[in-house]
């Protein structure tokens, strides 16, 4: 389901590999930026953006794919921010990006991945809201380091939301912890994708509970409201919204990119979706399961495919291999980038702020690469 797309995609970003052997330092130390780097498009937002990373453990619940430990996930918190501080933010660790890369199975600079200049800075000083800022949580695609969503984060934060992306431990190949160790994709051993999302479902009401409650909640001093939550998520992280929003009713909302939904269609869920996909992502196409599911669906839902997409085009590996010269798909990396934003953007504003977003009312001459089915 993984190992196909992203050896394309490491390979366009191997390119860069010669640029520098400077690396970004992990949190929470000073970051030295790379003499050469990859750049995360702008978010459009105008508020600085700040980020933590969270060390949190789930007291009591063994790991599902490592038992013999307590169930501990890195969480990065983006969020709008007073002022920047002196540090920017990394993408990945430099063991992150190591194991990452190695776990393509090519010859590729273990360094790759420090090399993505973010637009965000290391604990920031948190913009205080009366209310708790709306919180959006993100969940990567299966064996893909949470760092991938980083420029949808961004966008998020920019715009006044917090952001967490989940690294769902052993589900990912690199997630660097606080003691050193960094963790490969264990379950990509013996794939229950079911389970996965059963387990990511687990681990969103666990994050939940820590950001309001928890002691990460006063760790990273960011106030968020757990009233006002959406799901965002790619690939495996994609179709575990519906179980997060089956296990947890404070899930208000979820967007799936481009995920096949690998879980029981049975149950109906009246709270909104919106399905975004790759162009055979369409009625009666090659997944029958997003057309089980939009029928389970009996809340507010929309679904769209884009043209010219390809299953990473929805993370930041697009925009990055256009600036490799090594396109991931047939359209433009950045359009594909914008496109990704906007709709996720509408979606965010329309249900956790009220906006008003025609965007989501059917085609727009804005974006003419997507296209709506089954109004």
């Amino acid at each position: 389901m993984r190992r196909a797309p992203l050896i394309g995609a490491v390979v366009a970003l191997a390119l860069a590999g010669t640029a520098s052997t400077a690396t970004a330092q992990a949190d929470p130390g000073p970051a030295r930026p790379p003499a050469a780097v990859l750049q995360l498009p702008e978010p459009s937002g105008k508020l600085p953006i700040g980020r933590t990373v969270l060390h949190l453990t789930d007291e009591g619940r063994a790991d599902p794919w490592v038992p013999s430990g307590d169930r501990e996930l890195m969480v990065s918190l983006w969020y709008p921010a007073v002022r920047p501080s002196a540090t920017p933010a990394p993408y990945m660790t430099p063991e992150e990006s190591a194991q990452y890369v190695a776990s393509i199975g090519l010859p590729l600079p273990p360094d790759l991945m420090t090399k993505v200049a973010t637009h965000a800075t290391v604990d920031a000083k948190p913009l205080k809201t009366w209310r708790g800022l709306p919180l959006v949580v993100l969940s990567p695609g299966f064996g893909m380091p949470r760092a991938t969503l980083t420029g949808l984060a961004e966008e998020l934060a920019g715009r006044g939301y917090a952001v967490a992306g989940i690294g769902h431990n052993y589900e990912a190949d690199g997630i660097s912890f606080p003691d050193g160790h960094t963790t490969s994709c264990v379950a990509c051993r013996n794939t229950d994708y079911p389970r996965v999302g059963a387990v990511r479902a687990e681990d969103v009401s666990f994050v939940l509970d820590e950001l309001t409650a928890g002691p990460a909640a006063q760790q990273a001093g960011v106030s968020v409201d757990t009233t006002r939550v959406v799901m965002v998520g790619h690939s495996a992280g994609g179709f575990s919204t519906i179980p997060a929003m089956l296990g947890d009713g404070r899930v208000k909302a979820a967007v799936n990119m481009d995920g096949n939904f690998r879980f029981p269609n049975d149950t109906p869920l009246d709270r909104p979706v919106l399905m975004l996909g790759k162009p055979s992502h369409v009625p009666a196409g090659p997944d029958p399961t997003w057309d089980e599911t939009w029928n389970e669906l009996t809340g507010w839902k929309r679904w769209l495919s884009v043209d010219g997409t390809e299953h990473l085009s929805f993370t930041d590996l697009a925009p990055l291999a256009k600036q490799l010269g090594s396109p991931l798909q047939a359209a433009d990396g950045d359009r594909v980038d914008a496109i990704t934003r906007a709709y996720v953007d509408a979606f965010v504003d329309t249900q956790l702020r009220g906006a008003h977003a025609p965007l989501l009312n059917g085609p727009s001459a804005e974006f003419p690469e997507v296209r709506f089915h089954r109004p």
